[in-house]
């Protein structure tokens, strides 16, 4: 039978208070998952796991501890607050910490407009079973591939809620079902693999099994006989599958926690142009059908969307109470937690402006360069937004592609990078960060 969540935060707020917190919030997570794996045409492995966890925070003046775990009785509640107090005691004193007030909690929401969770029947073991066999044979019926590292299903869902001693209850429901594949050609220093899949809120979403094993062997068919071109500087079009990654680096430098401490290379960018006129960057929480919509944040503020870079300029950091307070600003409702952690800053849906080129365009644009379509390791100067990482795609001369390329680093600073970008016109909506295909100019390789 599902647990009671509101009464299970209601009573961990009870323990806390007679434990002798001076304030507390607390969160349960009741969830069920369930992840099946095919190799060869048989069942290779099949994971489930269920259960409800139970998160507290509570906090003595300005001191503050978490704890968290996933027996739910009484006594263990008693217990949990009754230890959540003692650590808070030996706490360091932080001035930012702090419930929200009660003025600035959500107090309506529609979850429904959301579209969080699938109300589909959970699929049958057999059933995620069958998509990852059809996923698996789709891709080897492409002539040229040796085997299938993984053909995956899984399904999971989940019911969260957060009550505080503000006065905040709430929460909601939340489903996700997803098919992959990473095939495999060639052998020895040869080899190579690549991969596809989708993920999706709603069953009837997804991309079928048979397009998912397809592309996947289609994609590492063509990275066979990989070369590695000059080093030089030259023009770099991140495909659509990883450029969200360069715009990840973006959010991350404007995240409240990295400039509340002075370790952003756009600490002082506020009103700057970090992007080309044409491009904004909009957060919007509320888009149906997306797994990082919520209706209020982990600190229980209503979310709203809003613009983090309008027309190229940097408009507002990514802010939970305590971050905000510390620059002496207002939370943006961007707090996220788990059961076993205090709130912290983190964006949700974000989108930036796609332009009227294609992927196809701006190959013909570049003329001589590198397509990345996927990259390894990171090194990342988060002071300065110098650059570099490993990646693998395609070469082009004379606007077409060339060959295949592996082995390369591709360096340069962010901040010039992101202000020089173009964006094409393929970013696939229901991602949780919808970023087109972007042409960088002038970055250096580093090949033969």
């Amino acid at each position: 039978m599902p647990q009671d969540l509101s009464a299970l935060t209601e009573a961990l707020l009870d323990a806390a208070r007679a434990a002798g917190a001076d304030a507390a919030d607390a969160m349960a997570v009741e969830g069920a998952s369930l992840s099946i794996d095919v190799r060869g045409g048989a069942l290779e492995q099949a994971e489930r796991s269920e259960g409800t966890e139970v998160g507290l925070r509570v906090l003595l003046g300005q001191r503050s501890a978490t704890v968290s775990g996933s027996d739910h009785r009484a006594d263990t509640l008693r217990i949990m607050a009754e230890r959540a107090v003692a650590m808070a005691r030996e706490a360091p004193e932080d001035p930012y910490i702090g419930l929200a007030d009660p003025g600035q909690l959500a107090r309506d929401w529609d979850v429904a407009a959301l579209e969080l969770h699938d109300d589909s029947p959970e699929p049958a073991p057999a059933t995620l079973e069958d998509d990852a066999r059809r996923a698996e044979a789709a891709a080897l019926a492409v002539d040229g591939i040796r085997q299938i590292d993984a053909a995956s299903a899984s399904y999971s869902a989940r019911r969260i809620h957060l009550a505080a001693t503000n006065g905040f209850s709430g929460g909601y429901a939340r489903s996700y079902r997803s098919v992959s594949c990473v095939a495999i050609a060639g052998s020895g220093n040869g080899m190579e693999r690549d991969y596809d899949g989708d993920g999706r809120v709603f069953q009837a979403d997804l991309r079928t099994p048979e397009d998912i094993g397809t592309r996947a062997a289609q994609r590492t068919l063509e990275r066979m006989n990989p070369r590695r071109p000059k080093t030089g500087a030259y023009p770099v079009l991140y495909d659509e599958r990883i450029a969200a990654s360069l715009i990840g680096h973006l959010l991350s430098a404007i995240s409240g926690a990295a400039v509340a401490r002075g370790a952003s290379w756009l600490r002082d960018a506020m009103g700057d142009t970090v992007l080309p006129p044409a491009l904004s960057l909009t957060e919007d929480p509320h888009r149906p059908r997306s797994m990082a919509s919520r209706p209020f944040d982990a600190e229980g503020l209503a979310t709203q969307p809003r613009q983090v870079i309008a027309d190229g300029v940097l408009r507002g950091w990514t802010l939970d109470l305590a971050n905000a307070r510390k620059l002496g600003l207002q939370s943006t409702a961007n707090a996220a937690r788990s059961a076993g952690s205090g709130p912290g800053p983190s964006a949700w849906n974000i989108t930036l402006t796609q332009g009227t080129q294609s992927r196809d365009d701006l190959l013909r644009e570049m003329g001589t360069g590198l397509v990345v379509t996927s990259m390894i390791g990171a090194t990342i100067n988060p002071n300065t937004g110098d650059y570099s990482r490993g990646a693998a795609g395609f070469w082009v001369e004379n606007g077409a592609l060339a060959y295949p390329v592996s082995g390369v680093t591709i360096a340069g600073n962010l901040r010039d990078m992101l202000r020089s970008i173009v964006s094409a016109n393929d970013a696939r909506p229901w991602l949780t960060r919808v970023v087109p295909s972007l042409l960088v100019e002038g970055l250096t390789i580093a090949g033969d």
